[in-house]
């Protein structure tokens, strides 16, 4: 995937170069909670380099790393997305809104028909932004899994038509 370019946001796949920061991320309870890991998931960065594939894409504002995305096929025209803004001073500013409308409007273009995703009941301001942007709720999946401290954790999955999408960039998608 080329980088996906809007004002001063920047879109790429992750690197080896990324592993780094991804594993300070990925190690921090206070990013991970969200994910069931409220004391971090314990990885390394050789860990985090080799898991690098396809869909694992990092967030830049300006040249700073401040986030990632990812992008899964799910098969029959469907992506799975994730999204998670790291930096605390980068969140409740419309970045994460605008990244995926980037992402979101790729997919459409590149030949995805529905987007999925789910997020932890608890993540309000997540749940806020996905309806913003088109998404309506499928399910909520009460008790459906547990967090690492052994507490149960209720999930909504959500789903995006294209005709249903609401950008919040200008047509300025740009590869």
């Amino acid at each position: 995937m080329e980088p996906i370019r809007y004002e001063n946001l920047t879109i790429r796949q992750a690197e080896a170069a990324d592993a780094k920061q991804l594993a300070a991320w990925w190690n921090d309870g206070a990013v991970m909670a969200h994910a069931g890991f409220p004391n971090g998931v314990g990885t390394t960065e050789e860990e985090v380099a080799r898991g690098l594939g396809k869909g694992s894409l990092v967030i830049q504002e300006n040249d700073r790393l401040i986030g990632e995305c990812n992008y899964c096929d799910a098969g029959a025209g469907v992506a799975e997305i994730g999204i998670k803004i790291c930096e605390t001073d980068c969140q409740n500013h419309g970045i994460g809104r605008k990244v995926l409308s980037l992402l979101i409007g790729w997919l459409f273009q590149n030949g995805y028909s529905k987007i999925i995703l789910d997020t932890n009941l608890k993540n309000t301001r997540a749940q806020h932004v996905y309806e913003s942007l088109g998404f309506r709720k499928v399910r909520t999946n009460v008790d459906a899994w547990k967090d690492q401290l052994g507490r149960l954790q209720t999930s909504i999955d959500y789903e995006l038509v294209e005709k249903d999408f609401i950008s919040y960039v200008n047509d300025a998608f740009q590869p």
